[in-house]
């Protein structure tokens, strides 16, 4: 039986669908609501992707929050660039024909994530230690959270972002990971706030890889669910063949995320404060704070080794639990 609670922040592409699969086949965690941000797609069109692969798991009864809409400093919502809808499609989930649920998300759409920050900040003094927080998308539900109810985001057992790179090249820039690179400032206000983390960056994720062989199950399992995420990832694994074909296959990312959320035991971490770049071309680096090296209290757990192997197996086996 789970013990833990478990709020996932996606911006609802490819990876953050699998991400949300692993934690529905994970009985060490209780999903119980998602809040959702710009990122991969425009929150509106994450919001629904949300729901819509909910109802494909047959879990729709998990509520789905709609955050913010635009980074913290933008007067106007979130565009995704063209390169983003050539690796998660235009409608995010790469194509894939999903149907639509008939529920709607709570809230509406806003640059300050009203409806997520209120859930986020309640769940938060309801759960306290028991409730684990994963991010997959930019920062800026967080950072609002933090700033609306610092004492109660302290309180959160765990919280774990995927973002970032530290020792490996970012994916938008020499050094800028693209979920840090699309709201630098909300994650510098994270990082520097003191709330205890692990990021999970390019580091790790980059050499978790899944490849067209490993997803033939899905199609031959006949199930929607099965034969829709198989499209979604067949789409996903194209656009790393022509952009990064040197892995062999898709990046796991947010899958590794919430994986390590569950069980932090797969990855090796750096403890360090943590800042990012705001100006020049290296903005929206992640880098060590040279002011506070010296600081024996490291508000950051950086990942730079993963057991590949182990978390692969789990992942394929929860995948074909949950997909049938």
């Amino acid at each position: 039986m789970a013990t833990k609670k478990l709020i996932l922040d996606l911006d609802m592409g490819v990876d953050d669908a699998m991400a949300l699969a692993y934690a529905i086949a994970s009985p060490e965690v209780e999903l119980v609501g998602i809040t959702t941000c710009f990122g991969n797609v425009r929150v509106e069109q994450s919001a629904h992707n949300c729901l819509a692969v909910l109802d494909l798991l047959g879990r729709p009864e998990v509520p789905v929050y709609l955050g913010a809409d635009r980074p913290l400093q933008a007067t106007e919502p979130y565009t995704p660039p063209a390169s983003t809808t050539l690796i998660h499609g235009k409608n995010g989930i790469g194509g894939a024909s999903v149907p639509a649920s008939p529920y709607e998300p709570v809230g509406a759409t806003s640059a300050d994530g009203n409806a997520a920050v209120d859930y986020l900040t309640d769940a938060a003094r309801t759960y306290g230690p028991d409730l684990i927080y994963v991010a997959t998308g930019p920062l800026t539900n967080l950072a609002l959270a933090l700033e609306r109810d610092a004492a109660a985001m302290m309180s959160i057992g765990r919280v774990v972002v995927m973002g970032g790179a530290l020792t490996v090249p970012g994916n938008v820039s020499a050094g800028a990971e693209a979920n840090i690179a699309s709201d630098p400032e909300a994650a510098d206000a994270v990082l520097r706030s003191g709330r205890k983390l692990t990021m999970v960056d390019l580091d790790v994720t980059h050499r978790v890889v899944l490849t067209r062989r490993d997803i033939a199950g899905w199609t031959g399992s006949g199930t929607m669910a099965g034969c829709a995420f198989a499209s979604m990832v067949e789409h996903y694994i194209g656009s790393y063949e022509m952009n990064a074909p040197y892995l062999g296959g898709c990046a796991l990312h947010d899958p590794l995320a919430v994986a390590v959320a569950i069980d932090p035991t797969l990855v090796g971490a750096l403890g360090c404060n943590l800042r990012v770049d705001l100006l020049g071309e290296y903005r929206g680096r992640t880098i060590c704070d040279e002011h506070r090296l010296s600081d024996p209290d490291k508000s950051a757990l950086v990942a730079l080794t993963v057991d590949a192997p182990r978390f692969l197996a789990e992942f394929k086996a929860r995948m074909a639990r949950v997909l049938g």
